[in-house]
C-alpha cells in the first residue's frame, strides 16, 4: 500500500505520506498493513500527548528520583538486615514473573516454573530436616549444580542465537529474523532467571545444612570441632575403608589446610555463592581452585545473575510505585 493518509485526533492532522486520504478518525485499521497500523497508532499517540511536555518532564523527574531513593533504601536494607532482604528478594524472584506470565498466558514458562518449583521444594524440604540424612547434601548439591549448568548452557545458547540473528546468519537457514530473535531472547531469559533463582535457593539450603551438621554458623565459631577426616560441608568421612559405607570422591585442600570432598567444596563456593571456608571462614581463592579456564566464567556469570536479581525482583515494584505516584498526582 503506497500513498498519503491523514489522521485527525482532537483537531490535529497528521500526514504520513501514503498517497490517499481518509475521513478524520475513520481509518479502517483492519485493511492496513502492520507498518501502516503502527504509523496510524503512532500519529494518534503524538496527537494525544501534544502540549503535555511539562507533564512528561515531571513524570521523568519522578521516575529518576524514585529510582535513586529506592536504590539507596535497598542498599541500606541489604547491609543492615541482609537475611530479611534476601528472603524477600527470593520470594519476589519466585512470584513476580509468575504473575506476568500468567497474565500473558506464557504456558511454556509456567510449565518449567511448576517443574522447578516442585523439585526445588522437595530438595529444600530434605535440606531443612533434622537430623540431616547423610545422603541429603549430595542430593541438594547435585540438583542445584545440575540446574546451574543447564541454566548457564541455556543462557549461552540464547545469547549465541541473538548474536547470530544480528549478523544475519539465521537467513542461511531460512529462519525469519523475528522468529530467531524471539527464540534467542526466550532462551536467554530462561537461563538467567533459573540461574538466579537456583543460586538463591542453593545458598539458603547450603546455610541450613551446614549449620545443621554443626561445622558452620553464619556468625560466631563453629559448634563442632572438625576432625582431619571429616568434610565440613556434608559431615561424611573424607577417606573410607573398602568395607565402610561412605563417599568415594576426590578431595580438595584449601589454603587454610582444611580438606573437603571436591564436589562439596565446588558446590559450596559456586552453587551456594560461599567464597569462604565452611569451617574457619577463611577466604577461598577461586582462581587457584578453578585452574581450568572453562570454569572461570562461571564466577563472572554469578555476578551477572546478581545484577539480574535486582532487575527482576525490584524493578517491577519500583515501576509500580512510580505509576502509583503519577496516579495520585493526576499525571497520565
Amino acid at each position: 500500500m503506497a500513498g498519503v493518509f491523514e489522521v485527525e485526533v482532537d483537531g490535529v492532522d497528521h500526514d504520513h505520506g501514503l498517497g490517499h486520504h481518509h475521513a478524520p478518525n475513520q481509518v479502517d485499521l483492519s485493511k492496513l498493513s502492520p507498518e501502516d497500523k503502527w504509523r496510524v497508532e503512532h500519529a494518534r499517540m503524538h496527537a494525544k500527548h501534544k502540549g503535555h511536555e511539562a507533564m512528561h518532564a515531571e513524570m521523568v523527574l519522578i521516575l529518576i528520583v524514585t529510582l535513586v531513593l529506592a536504590q539507596l533504601v535497598l542498599v541500606q536494607w541489604k547491609q543492615r538486615h541482609s537475611k530479611s532482604y534476601n528472603l524477600v528478594t527470593l520470594f519476589q524472584m519466585w512470584v513476580v514473573p509468575l504473575y506476568f506470565t500468567t497474565k500473558l498466558h506464557w504456558w511454556r514458562f509456567l510449565t518449567t516454573w511448576f517443574i522447578f518449583s516442585v523439585v526445588t521444594a522437595y530438595v529444600s524440604f530434605r535440606a531443612t530436616r533434622k537430623p540431616l540424612d547423610c545422603t541429603t547434601p549430595r542430593l541438594v548439591y547435585k540438583w542445584f549444580l545440575l540446574l546451574y549448568k543447564i541454566s548457564y548452557a541455556t543462557g549461552i545458547v540464547g545469547y549465541t542465537v541473538v548474536m547470530f540473528t544480528l549478523f544475519g546468519i539465521n537467513l542461511i537457514f531460512r529462519i525469519k529474523p523475528e522468529d530467531a530473535m524471539d527464540f534467542g531472547v526466550s532462551l536467554l531469559f530462561y537461563g538467567l532467571y533459573y540461574g538466579v533463582l537456583g543460586r538463591d535457593f542453593a545458598e539458603m539450603c547450603a546455610d541450613f545444612m551446614a549449620s545443621t551438621v554443626g561445622y558452620y554458623s553464619a556468625s560466631g565459631m563453629p559448634t563442632k570441632h572438625l576432625s582431619d577426616n571429616i568434610c565440613a560441608v556434608c559431615g561424611q568421612q573424607i577417606l573410607v575403608d573398602v568395607s565402610e559405607e561412605g563417599i568415594i570422591e576426590n578431595t580438595y585442600r584449601l589454603s587454610c589446610n582444611h580438606v573437603f570432598h571436591e564436589f562439596c567444596i565446588r558446590g559450596w563456593c559456586i552453587v551456594g555463592k560461599k567464597q569462604t571456608c565452611p569451617y574457619c571462614k577463611e577466604k577461598v581463592d577461586l582462581k587457584r581452585m578453578f585452574s581450568n579456564p572453562w570454569e572461570r566464567p562461571h564466577v563472572m556469570y554469578g555476578q551477572l545473575l546478581d545484577w539480574l536479581r535486582y532487575l527482576v525482583a525490584w524493578q517491577p515494584v519500583i515501576i509500580g510505585l512510580v505509576q502509583g505516584i503519577n496516579y495520585i498526582l493526576g499525571l497520565e
